[in-house]
This record gives structure tokens, C-alpha cells and sequence, in this order.
């Protein structure tokens, strides 16, 4: 069976010859909202890409447990104003690496893919290096 509709019939809008809607401007399409704690998230990602930069040790009651572990990750906390985001980082450096190029290459990093991931423009990255940790495993003798 063949079903027929006049022009009037198909277009959406009525007008004949008219074609499919118009995408609504982006003040009609409503906003997005993105937590702290997802912008924390993709940050604290982010910074394990950076060469040289590894995690936090844990913190009991406020006080450091252990050292910096390589392959552990960054503590981030970030605060989301209008559009813009600021982040803190907690982080240990390779050593020997320049902690000022590590930490220069980190903050970069994070502008670049925070924006790009969410759209907000990083304003702000302060960073805290809490330990240097050994490219090298400690070894030690057993007499």
C-alpha cells in the first residue's frame, strides 16, 4: 500500500517545501552543569599523563603516611566559578627532575585538557609538591 502527503502534510512546520526544524539557538537548548567533583576527576587523570609527576602518600588526621607513591594518583580539588575552574594539586616529582619544570608541565597540561574535556577555562593551577620519590626502586642489602 502507497500512503500519499501533499506537501503541507510532511513538512513539520506546515510550509510547503519547508524542510526539517532549525536547531534551537544554545539560550533554547537549556545548560549543562558539570560538578567539582567531575572536573576533580578528570584532573586528577590528566596529571598522571604528565612525564615525571606521581601521587600523593596517604594522610592519616592530617599527617603524612609514607611517602609519595609513583604510581598513585594526584590529589585535586577544584572550585568551579560561572565558567572558569581553579584547581589545587597535591603531587610528588621524580627525582631528579626539575620540580619547577615538572610542576610548569603539569599546570600546562591540566589547562589544556581540562578545558578541553569540559569546556571550562582553567584560570588557576596551584600545586603542592608533597614528596620526591626515586625514578629508581630502593634496594637494599640484607646481611
Amino acid at each position: 500500500m502507497t500512503t500519499t502527503m501533499t506537501a503541507t502534510e510532511a513538512s513539520p512546520q506546515g510550509a510547503p517545501g519547508a524542510g526539517p526544524p532549525a536547531a534551537p539557538g544554545p539560550g533554547e537548548r537549556g545548560v549543562t552543569t558539570i560538578a567539582e567533583r567531575a572536573v576533580e576527576r578528570i584532573a586528577a587523570h590528566a596529571v598522571t599523563e604528565v612525564e615525571g609527576v606521581g601521587g600523593v602518600g596517604r594522610r592519616v588526621l592530617g599527617v603524612a603516611v609514607g611517602a609519595g607513591e609513583p604510581d598513585g594518583a594526584a590529589a585535586v580539588s577544584a572550585r568551579i566559578k560561572g565558567a572558569t575552574a581553579s584547581l589545587d594539586v597535591r603531587l610528588s616529582v621524580s627525582y631528579p627532575a626539575s620540580v619547577a619544570r615538572t610542576t610548569e608541565a603539569a599546570r600546562a597540561h591540566l589547562k589544556e585538557r581540562v578545558g578541553e574535556f569540559t569546556g571550562l577555562t582553567v584560570s588557576r593551577v596551584d600545586i603542592t609538591v608533597t614528596a620526591l620519590h626515586s625514578a629508581v626502586a630502593d634496594t637494599r642489602r640484607v646481611l
